[in-house]
């Protein structure tokens, strides 16, 4: 029997969330086309006969030096150093730059347990064969796999890759287990993808969600949560409402329908929008928002 904690790392939209999410058969891990959409260590948990791998998803590896994006990169770098094994994965839809340069030459140090899938081989046009190459420069023996987690392609042959590296060990979770996530944080989560898919580029990165109350009723039928989104500024207050109020009881309505999916009771939201300027510069929230 085998067990390891797997880190999944790469740039922002490399497809690390699609990626999770394929292999734990259930969505753990929220996707939208806007890059950094994950903030947190999300674990997405994979077993079989040949043991147990707890995936952790971590925020798209950056280069800035905004506080918020310091955080993330804080929060990569130290799940880093307490994996078993990185998974790196590489967009083949674009070509390597500052970034991945930064990020490969880090990785040198855990190159005897790394994984590399190089993902979105379905996307048509692609730069395989150049990032192939600058791999090869820094990682002579590297342990490639052409992948696509949208489709599967390649991640049953990356899966047994990975089995062969982990450790023996009993398994970190029941085997009924997907994610470890707590009510809340998926809750939450699943507002904050709605929100930014509505939002797109006006919105996203300057703003949260904040649930202050969750309330079982009905002999454990019905959950009602009570929260908010939280947004730096009044007019982007205006375009998450919208126009009496369309917007954020659209983007209640799809939260409530996603979640009927995933709980084995209806929930009701109650979401309100408020502003809270500059949020993405305290310290003391984002320790609380990024973990």
């Amino acid at each position: 029997m085998k067990s390891a904690c797997v880190c999944i790392i790469g740039r922002p939209s490399s497809g690390k969330s699609s990626f999770l999410n394929y292999i734990c058969g259930r969505k753990v891990s929220i996707v939208t086309p806007v890059p950094q959409t994950t903030r947190n260590r999300v674990r997405g948990i994979y077993n079989s006969k040949a043991g147990q791998l707890v995936f952790i998803d971590t925020p798209g590896f950056h280069l800035s030096e905004i506080k918020f994006n310091l955080h993330l990169k804080g929060l990569v770098l130290k799940t880093l150093r307490g994996s078993d094994i990185v998974l790196y994965l590489i967009d083949l839809s674009r070509p390597p730059g500052k970034e991945e340069l930064t990020l490969m030459e880090l990785l040198k140090s855990f190159r005897e347990n790394l994984v590399i899938g190089l993902n979105k081989i379905d996307m048509g046009e692609n730069y395989l064969e150049i990032i192939k190459r600058q791999i090869l420069i820094i990682f002579p023996e590297a342990r490639l796999h052409i992948i696509s987690a949208l489709t599967g392609k390649g991640l049953p042959e990356i899966i047994k890759e990975i089995f062969y590296l982990a450790p023996e060990g009993e398994k970190l979770y029941p085997e009924e287990y997907y994610t470890d996530q707590a009510p809340e944080f998926r809750i939450a989560e699943i507002i904050r993808e709605k929100a930014i898919i509505h939002t797109r580029s006006e919105v996203p990165h300057s703003l949260y969600v904040d649930l202050c109350d969750l309330e079982m009723k009905d002999q454990d039928r019905l959950l009602w949560v009570r929260g908010f989104i939280y947004v730096e500024r009044e007019s982007q207050k205006g375009i998450l409402v919208g126009k009496n109020g369309v917007k954020i009881k659209n983007i209640v309505r799809e939260s409530e329908e996603e979640l009927k999916d995933l709980f084995p009771y209806t929930i009701k939201l109650d979401i309100r929008v408020k502003v809270k300027p500059k949020w993405r510069k305290n310290d003391n929230l984002l320790k609380k928002l990024i973990s």
